[in-house]
């Protein structure tokens, strides 16, 4: 959904092909993509684009869930281990981990053996009414990360819990 967003924000085109395994979109210095594989081979798809463009992995933003960050929460870092995510683990295992991460924070179920069925299912009514302002954060953010450090990042848009009714 954010990089929904982020494709619409910025006007980026399609500049699709069968060999990147999903929708890349992309302006004259911004490539965007959403993989179509399965979520544990996601790292496919982000190294073919890597390799096909020749992109530094320091410049890669990998916009994704984090069950460990409550609802709503955004956070910011570079590297670090995959917590679990297998869409990290094959990303990780395809390109390294000393990419940037925009983790956005979805809780935790409430038993650990329903993680598949909880990333999996819909949005409560009171999640998809925070929604859009939540993606429009999380957007805007993964753009100012290409015009600024992780820290400068971090401090303006790091949310640990957010009430995006009020905001």
């Amino acid at each position: 959904m954010t990089v929904d967003r982020l494709v619409e924000k910025v006007q980026a085109h399609p500049a699709s092909s069968s060999s990147f395994h999903g929708e890349l979109h992309k302006t004259s210095n911004l490539l965007l993509l959403k993989p179509s594989t399965y979520m544990n081979r996601s790292g496919i798809s982000v190294q073919a684009v890597k390799q096909f463009y020749k992109i530094d992995l320091e410049h890669i933003i990998v916009i994704h869930d984090d069950l460990d960050l409550p609802f709503g929460s955004v956070r910011f870092k570079r590297g670090g281990g995959d917590g679990g995510h297998n869409g990290l683990k094959s990303i990780d295992a395809a390109i390294g981990n000393g990419y940037l991460r925009v983790r956005m924070g979805i809780g935790k179920p409430p038993y650990k053996s329903q993680t598949a069925d909880y990333v999996l299912s819909p949005f409560s009514p009171e999640e998809r009414e925070a929604l859009p302002k939540w993606i429009e954060h999380s957007a805007e953010a993964s753009l100012e990360l290409t015009r600024h450090t992780l820290e400068h990042v971090a401090s303006r848009y790091s949310v640990k819990k957010a009430d995006w009714k009020s905001r």
